[in-house]
């Protein structure tokens, strides 16, 4: 039996003050072997993200069935920082993409950062981030995190853009000691970037305001416009963090939509992988406590997707470049690159 009509029904329009959301989905069952030192990463992770996000953000924390300290340190977390407004608590391991998916569908911000549980955030990421996808409103993922290695992935649309609304080239890389702890921190045998790599990345630039991004970005850490998530798959994920599951659900409705994906020319954060480093207690010694203003509001980001016959001339191209290996080296020259090796 129901007495009266819920008040709510007259107040139906759900109207929000913040603009950007970030999540952060965290699995760390235990402490032991390569979980040892997780819970430690994954603080210096969430104490860096609070430190460095301004006035209009909301963070969800979605615990995918981690060790009950882990689940005591989110709530502790939550009751005290305005900015951690969810939290999550699954007793199963969803994985990852189920994890973004979850939070992203659910909330109505137009920036959404999605953030693994062992990354290190700088001051200024935020601004940054969002300064590049305001001067580039056809873009639609923006990582704080440069690569020199990504500029073939999934980046049709911006070899449409650089040729005929902007400019490529190839420029010094800003901060290489960065871009090289990031690859120690993958743990690979063989290390990713060679020398060349650290001198020089692609750079994609707007003719008319002279915004400049790195072509290309993976995705640990990176900023997508929310249509990303709106027009990309219904289906949920029936794997965790493999078999080509972020292509699916994040790359290909991205390059799908006629967006660019970029990256800042600057380092504002770090991958710490899975072990403490004191370089790690040293870049969180220098974030500043203090109130951040952010610079834009909502309006400002733009869904402007480059056009279907721009997409088709994207596609061409990087698949031409992809195919031979000589006109690709050519076409690197002709941007400024002399070494053949890159």
């Amino acid at each position: 039996m129901r007495i009266g009509q819920n008040p709510e029904k007259e107040n139906k329009d759900i109207k929000i003050e913040n603009y950007h959301r970030i999540i952060v989905p965290v699995y760390i069952p235990n402490f032991e072997g390569y979980f040892s030192n997780s819970l430690d990463i994954f603080k210096l992770c969430i104490e860096s993200l609070l430190l460095t996000v301004h006035a209009k953000t909301r963070i969800t924390i979605y615990n995918n069935n981690s060790h009950k300290l882990v689940k005591e340190y989110i709530d502790l977390k939550y009751s005290e920082s305005k900015f951690i407004d969810q939290v999550f608590h699954s007793k199963e391991n969803l994985g990852k993409i189920n994890a973004i998916l979850a939070a992203s569908k659910g909330n109505l911000e137009p920036l959404i950062t999605i953030t693994d549980a062992d990354v290190l955030f700088k001051n200024g990421w935020q601004k940054a981030v969002e300064k590049v996808i305001v001067n580039f409103p056809e873009a639609g993922m923006v990582s704080p995190v440069p690569s020199s290695k990504v500029y073939k992935m999934f980046t049709s649309n911006n070899w449409y853009y650089g040729f005929f609304k902007g400019n490529l080239l190839f420029q010094n890389v800003i901060d290489a000691e960065a871009m090289h702890k990031f690859d120690l921190s993958l743990g690979n045998d063989k290390l990713m970037y060679k020398p060349i790599h650290l001198k020089k990345y692609l750079v994609i630039r707007n003719k008319k305001n002279k915004q400049e991004a790195v072509m290309g970005c993976g995705h640990f850490v990176a900023t997508l416009k929310r249509e990303v998530f709106d027009y990309g798959s219904n289906k949920p994920a029936f794997v965790k963090i493999v078999g080509g599951v972020e292509r699916i659900f994040i790359d290909t409705p991205n390059e799908k939509l006629g967006l660019l994906r970029l990256a800042t020319k600057e380092n504002y954060a770090y991958h710490m992988g899975n072990k403490i480093e004191n370089w790690m207690y040293e870049e969180f010694s220098k974030l500043k406590t203090h109130t951040i203003d952010n610079s834009y509001k909502a309006t400002d980001f733009k869904f402007k997707p480059v056009s279907k016959i721009g997409m088709l001339i994207g596609k061409l191209l990087l698949k031409i470049i992809s195919r031979s290996s000589l006109l690709e080296i050519k076409l690197l020259n002709y941007l400024g690159l002399d070494n053949k090796e890159y």
